[in-house]
């Protein structure tokens, strides 16, 4: 516990006695244990691309989550009306560079998702999660807030050139994600079911035509439903390895799976932490990002204000997502996806992205013994602030 007294008004003191401390420290505990998961498989996938050094990526990951931790406690000290500001210069931002990877990109398996960076690859659509989060909830909240404000109509415009973009990358997976976090605000938000129901369908629709259009994806959908259709390497390794590892695991850098898994310090960490550490340590994984979304969402019960309601479901939902996808791929329980795991796998452009969502959400979600100006952020001009109401209807 920091030694900080109540009386303390200082930034720091302030934020230490409104910060969400609980939610802080499941983040933190998450980044150490990937920290450790790489200490463990790290070594092993250094050696089969064979790196220079066999601890590369340790290293690596000591300095983003460094940086990811650094990130996370400067953006939890913004009040709302500036995470909205740098979320909406995060989304134009993040817009441009990866409209740039159309053109100037780093093709990897048949994708152009990275910008070329001395020392480092940048893929900017992992920015544009976290800050359309936030940025479609405040133009949900205004077009709730006053008619004359057409927000629902430009956070769909702003979805609609997001998919575009990804669509011609292509990264389908990311695109999912994007309309599910903005389906699910639009649902928080309290539009009418029919509404729901078509964006429900228009998700389907969307599966459909990737299915039909991109041959990767109708391959990985046909290998999840039937194993014999083609190769399921990665897959048979991984649900092995949970084989292998047991109740308590086979003991820490005693896995195998790590030495054949191409991505096992990345999308395929999961694995590794069950067979080196068991079924236990896999639960209270899991039970760790339960908490940080359920928490989340306990605490914005009372919240009365729109835009920080809707950017907080807006973050929580794709924190949650990105962790069910990566865990339910490694299980078989849904079609693989390159996603990784929030904190616990290698990554420099995830794990600063995935920084700068949380600490929007301990941001947004801090106590404040006042609400007023500094929860709206800033207005059309010309439209009244009106009142405070609940976003559930």
């Amino acid at each position: 516990m920091m030694a900080v007294s109540r009386n303390d008004t200082s930034l720091l003191g302030r934020w230490w006695w409104s910060v969400d401390r609980w939610t802080l420290a499941a983040l933190l505990s998450l980044v150490a244990i990937g920290y450790v998961m790489m200490l463990s498989a790290s070594p092993a996938v250094a050696e089969r691309i064979g790196a220079s050094s066999r601890h590369m990526f340790l290293a690596r990951q000591v300095f983003y989550s460094a940086i990811a931790v650094a990130v996370m406690v400067a953006c939890s000290l913004c009040t709302p009306r500036w995470v909205l500001r740098l979320a909406l210069l995060g989304s134009l931002g993040a817009l441009a560079l990866t409209a740039a990877t159309l053109v100037v990109g780093v093709e990897i398996k048949g994708a152009r998702r990275w910008l070329p960076i001395p020392g480092l690859s940048l893929q900017p659509s992992e920015f544009l999660k976290p800050c359309l989060a936030v940025a479609c909830g405040w133009l949900i909240a205004e077009g709730k807030r006053s008619r004359r404000f057409p927000g629902l109509t430009i956070s769909f415009c702003l979805i609609g050139i997001v998919a575009v973009l990804l669509k011609q990358q292509p990264d389908i997976g990311m695109l999912a994600v994007i309309v599910m976090v903005f389906l699910a605000q639009v649902f928080v938000s309290g539009i009418n079911l029919f509404w729901v129901a078509m964006g429900g369908a228009s998700v389907v629709g969307m599966g459909i035509l990737a299915y039909m259009l991109h041959g990767h994806v109708r391959s990985r959908v046909q290998r999840f439903l039937d194993p014999e259709a083609g190769d399921n390497f990665q897959i048979r390794m991984s649900l092995e390895a949970f084989g292998n590892g047991g109740l308590l695991g086979r003991g820490p850098g005693e896995g195998r799976v790590k030495d054949v898994l191409p991505d096992a310090h990345a999308d395929f960490v999961f694995p590794v932490v069950g067979e080196e550490f068991g079924l236990v340590v896999c639960l209270v994984i899991l039970a760790i990002f339960a908490f940080v979304v359920i928490s989340g969402l306990v605490r914005l019960r009372h919240e009365r204000d729109p835009y920080v309601t809707l950017a907080a479901t807006g973050l929580l939902t794709q924190f949650g997502l990105q962790a069910f996808i990566n865990m339910g791929s490694s299980l078989h329980l849904i079609p693989t996806k390159g996603m990784t795991l929030p904190f616990v796998s290698y990554g420099g452009s995830s794990v600063i992205a995935l920084a700068i969502g949380m600490g929007f959400l301990l941001a947004l979600t801090r106590r404040r013994t006042a609400r007023t100006e500094d929860t709206q952020p800033f207005l059309p001009s010309g439209l009244p602030a009106g009142g405070r109401q609940p976003v559930m209807t």
